[in-house]
C-alpha cells in the first residue's frame, strides 16, 4: 500500500450539469485540465461538493472513468466513498474496481447518529475490507453528529490504512488536539477553506477545497506559502479571500462556486434539486468582489 502525498490542495471537485442537466462530461474535462495546469496537488471526486447523492450509478462511474482518463496518472485521485450502511460499505470496498483510485475519502455515517463506538466500529470494518488507504472525514454540520478526538485517535492508532482525516468540525480545540496527539504517519487536512490558513499554523498539512475549483492558483499559493512558514504574505491572501469564501457557502455548496465557474465561462449554472443556484443578490455581490479582487474571468 503506497503512502499518498497529501500536503497542500486537494479539490473537492463539482459535477458540472448541461441546461438539461445530464453530466456535462466535456466540462468536467476541461475542469480537470484546470485544477491540474495551475497546482492542484491532488483531486477528490464524488464527495459532497460533487451534488453525488443526486447521480445516478451509472453517472459515478462515467465521472470518476472522464477524471481518471483526463488525469493521466499526473496527480493523485482521492474518491469519495462513504455510507450509513457499514456491511453494504465493506462489500463496495471489497467487490467494487478502484484502478486509477489512489486512496479513499469516508465521511461519519450519517443520518443515523451512531455513538462514539458505532463510528470506531463503522471505520474498523471498513479499513479492514479495503488496502486503499482511507481518509477520515467529520463534517457534523451534515452529518448530524461529531466524531471527537478520542475517536478519531483511536481509529489512527489502530487502522494502519487510515492515513489521514479532513476535519471540518468548525472546532479549532479539537482539531489541535489530534494534531497534537495523532501517531507520526497520520494527518490533519482542513475541511474548510475559511479555516485552512489557522490551521497550517497548528501543524495541519493543508486542505480539501472548495474555492479551489474556481481559484486553484491563488488558493494553493496560500497554502504553500503557509506551509513554507511565510505567514505574513499567507495571511495576506487569506484575508483577500474571506469575503469571498463567505459568500459561496452563503447558499450553500456548491451552489457558491458553481455561480463563479459560470461567470468564469467553465460550467452552466445548474444544480440538480433539492439544491438550486445562488439568489441574484449573492450572484452580484460575488460579481462585485470579483472585481474588486481583480481576479479576470
Amino acid at each position: 500500500m503506497g503512502q499518498i502525498n497529501l500536503k497542500g490542495v486537494g479539490v473537492a471537485l463539482i459535477t458540472p450539469f448541461k441546461e438539461d442537466e445530464s453530466v456535462d462530461y466535456k466540462a468536467l474535462g476541461r475542469l480537470v485540465e484546470f485544477q491540474i495546469q495551475n497546482n492542484t496537488d491532488y483531486l477528490v471526486v464524488l464527495g459532497t461538493t460533487a451534488e453525488t447523492p443526486t447521480l445516478t450509478a451509472d453517472e459515478q462511474i462515467n465521472i470518476i472513468r472522464t477524471v481518471i482518463e483526463k488525469n493521466k496518472g499526473r496527480i493523485p485521485i482521492i474518491l469519495g466513498v462513504g455510507g450509513n450502511n457499514t456491511r453494504a460499505l465493506a462489500e463496495k470496498l471489497k467487490n467494487d474496481d478502484f484502478t486509477g483510485v489512489d486512496g479513499i475519502l469516508s465521511v461519519v455515517p450519517y443520518y443515523n447518529k451512531p455513538s462514539q463506538e458505532g463510528i470506531y466500529q463503522h471505520y474498523k470494518t471498513i479499513a479492514a475490507a479495503t488496502s486503499l488507504p482511507i481518509i477520515l472525514y467529520n463534517v457534523p454540520g451534515r452529518t448530524g453528529v461529531n466524531m471527537n478526538a478520542q475517536t478519531t485517535l483511536r481509529i489512527a492508532a489502530e487502522c494502519k490504512n487510515v492515513i489521514a482525516i479532513k476535519e471540518a468540525s468548525g472546532d479549532i480545540t479539537q482539531m489541535d488536539d489530534i494534531i497534537k496527539n495523532k501517531p507520526k504517519d497520520f494527518e490533519v487536512i482542513s475541511g474548510d477553506d475559511g479555516i485552512t490558513f489557522p490551521l497550517i499554523t497548528l501543524g495541519a498539512i493543508g486542505v480539501i477545497s472548495v474555492i479551489g475549483n474556481a481559484f486553484p492558483k491563488e488558493f494553493s499559493k496560500m497554502v504553500r506559502l503557509a506551509l513554507a512558514g511565510d505567514f505574513a504574505n499567507a495571511r495576506t491572501i487569506h484575508h483577500s479571500f474571506t469575503e469571498l469564501i463567505e459568500l459561496i457557502f452563503i447558499d450553500g455548496n456548491p451552489a457558491g462556486v458553481k455561480c463563479m465557474l459560470h461567470m468564469m465561462g467553465y460550467v452552466e449554472n445548474k444544480l440538480r434539486l433539492p439544491l438550486v443556484p445562488t439568489r441574484i443578490t449573492t450572484y452580484e455581490k460575488i460579481r462585485e468582489v470579483l472585481h474588486t479582487l481583480n481576479i479576470k474571468y
